[in-house]
């Protein structure tokens, strides 16, 4: 069964919960018991879609809510790469993060 993410959406208006499928019946559209195992299966390959698209992020938004953070994204040369990989790595911390917080250091100090 081949399911298209783009095809399903869920606004803001729609409420969700939690149901274990294993106590409470739900049936699928051709009549077979819908049970967690089977949940799984059918959501593996839409989930699969959704990491290989990058649709969901490593991380919380750093604008806040529920809405994508902004993306910046720039050309450096492999040695300053190289530099600012090697920076993060000793700190500890993500290359976006580090250049995150250069960039804020940078415009506070302007």
């Amino acid at each position: 069964m081949n399911i298209d993410p783009e095809k399903f959406t869920i606004g803001p208006d729609v409420t969700t919960e939690d149901v274990d499928l294993d106590t409470e019946e739900a049936r699928l559209s051709n009549g077979t018991r819908l049970t967690e195992l089977r949940a799984g299966e059918i959501a593996r390959p839409t989930l699969a879609e959704i990491r290989r698209r990058n649709l969901v992020p490593g991380r919380k938004s750093l604008t806040g809510g529920s809405t994508h953070s902004p993306r910046v994204q720039f050309r450096v040369s492999e040695e300053i790469l190289h530099r600012a990989e090697e920076r993060a790595e000793a700190e500890g911390k993500s290359l976006s993060a580090l250049a995150r917080e250069a960039l804020e250091r940078y415009l506070e100090a302007s």
